[in-house]
């Protein structure tokens, strides 16, 4: 059952991706706006949902499917690691820099205030 829900969590992850992806697209010119964007909302939505879940239900089938499935589907590292790769390729160093230095620093960040957020409400 544990694998039916992460497989689950996965899909669901994987359409939402795409999705914010899709939208963020026409947004940026050339910046990756949709790869950062998935990674910061769900490294927010990953700190919150599993500090949340780890308090409120630490034993909870949930927590595979949302931590593993739809958060490992949603946040896209190979697909940051891509169009920083692309950038490179371009010449577009200082765009390729700013990539890196955005998803790990909102990510990060975003991670933290989630976390603390979950905690602040629990």
């Amino acid at each position: 059952m544990e694998w039916l829900l992460i497989a689950a969590g996965g899909a669901l992850g994987a359409v939402s991706r795409f999705a914010v992806v899709r939208a963020a697209s026409s947004m940026a010119g050339g910046f990756p706006l949709g790869t950062l964007l998935v990674n910061v909302i769900g490294c927010l939505l990953a700190g919150f949902f599993v500090q949340w879940i780890s308090v409120r239900a630490p034993y909870s089938e949930l927590r595979p499917m949302i931590q593993v499935g739809f958060f490992g589907a949603f946040t896209t590292f190979s697909a940051f690691s891509m169009d920083t790769f692309q950038l490179w390729q371009e010449q577009a160093y200082a765009v390729a820099s700013l990539n890196i230095a955005l998803n790990v620093a909102l990510s990060l960040g975003a991670m933290v205030v989630g976390v603390l957020a979950a905690r602040t409400l629990l």
